[in-house]
């Protein structure tokens, strides 16, 4: 193997092979995984097409784009920051420095909303606000789900927004949605059927221990939330209950161990839980609903 060309005049399931050990050998949890994904998009293939084509041998650009890739990978740069683009909910969400990567834990948050709502055949969510939005990964999802609705996503981080505003285009949703940049939910008035968010919630002395590939790639913005990790829930979740219509919704996803205190705010801001927490695929309490009197 030629270290400046490592994989050139490999075959491509060779390159495949190769990469997924060197990622293995790194500590990379899926190296199969991350390897058929980076080559493919070093490639330009899809992954019926790199099978197809497993006995082709690898170029010198295509070796030179593939190390590119594992180089970033193995200093612990997540894939899909290296692909610019993740799913969530069946969409393929662009990504961006200021946004998170969006990850299967908060697909909780959209799957409570859903059951409420059908579970609910009398209520609809007519206008949704998702604080926080960052790539617009819950909102939008929403949207996809609720044709009815419209939308809008709070963030303070206006490259967040532009992000969002690029996803909900994609998708076809911009006319259903619109962003605005501020605090949480502090510029936002009139009544709301459904809120959501996925605050930052992380310990702050917490941050230094996460995986590299989240302390060192996700926005701190995103992740830290005090000392307690409950900050924006104090701050969102009063705000949330007075923008709220009766009958209205909120659902925050939330952290280990922070179920709990995150039922008591929304207590104490006069909500009702309608259902106990709900669990990710992992048992964490990972969607905390309240709802807001009807009267």
């Amino acid at each position: 193997m030629n270290v400046n060309d490592p994989f050139a005049g490999l075959t491509i399931e060779a390159s495949r092979r190769a990469l997924a050990a060197q990622f293995k050998a790194s500590g990379i949890e899926t190296p199969d995984l991350d390897a058929r994904l980076l080559i493919g998009a070093a490639l330009g293939l899809d992954h019926t097409r790199l099978a197809a084509q497993a006995a082709r041998l690898i170029t010198t650009d295509e070796s030179k784009a593939i190390a590119s890739f594992a180089q970033r990978r193995m200093a612990h740069e997540p894939v899909a920051r290296i692909l610019g683009h993740k799913e969530f909910w069946g969409l393929d969400f662009e990504l961006s420095a200021a946004t998170l990567v969006p990850r299967p834990d908060t697909e909780t948050v959209v799957e409570a909303a859903l059951e409420f709502f059908r579970s609910n055949s009398g209520i609809k969510p007519f206008r949704i606000a998702d604080i926080g939005t960052g790539s617009g990964a819950i909102l939008l999802a929403l949207l996809s789900e609720f044709p009815d609705a419209t939308g809008i996503g709070t963030d303070i981080s206006a490259a967040a927004l532009t992000t969002a505003e690029l996803n909900a285009r994609r998708f076809g949703l911009a006319g259903r949605a619109s962003f605005v940049q501020c605090d949480y939910a502090a510029t936002l008035s009139g009544s709301f059927d459904l809120i959501v968010s996925n605050p930052p919630y992380i310990r702050s002395s917490d941050i230094a221990t996460l995986d590299r590939d989240v302390r060192d790639h996700d926005p701190h913005l995103a992740l830290d939330g005090g000392t307690d990790g409950l900050d924006a829930y104090r701050a969102i979740i009063p705000q949330a209950a007075a923008l709220l219509g009766p009958d209205g919704v909120l659902i925050v996803e939330t952290g280990h161990d922070q179920s709990t205190p995150v039922s008591d705010l929304m207590r104490a801001a006069k909500l009702t839980l309608p259902r106990p927490p709900v669990a990710d695929l992992g048992g964490i309490h990972r969607a905390v609903m309240g709802r807001k009197a009807a009267f």
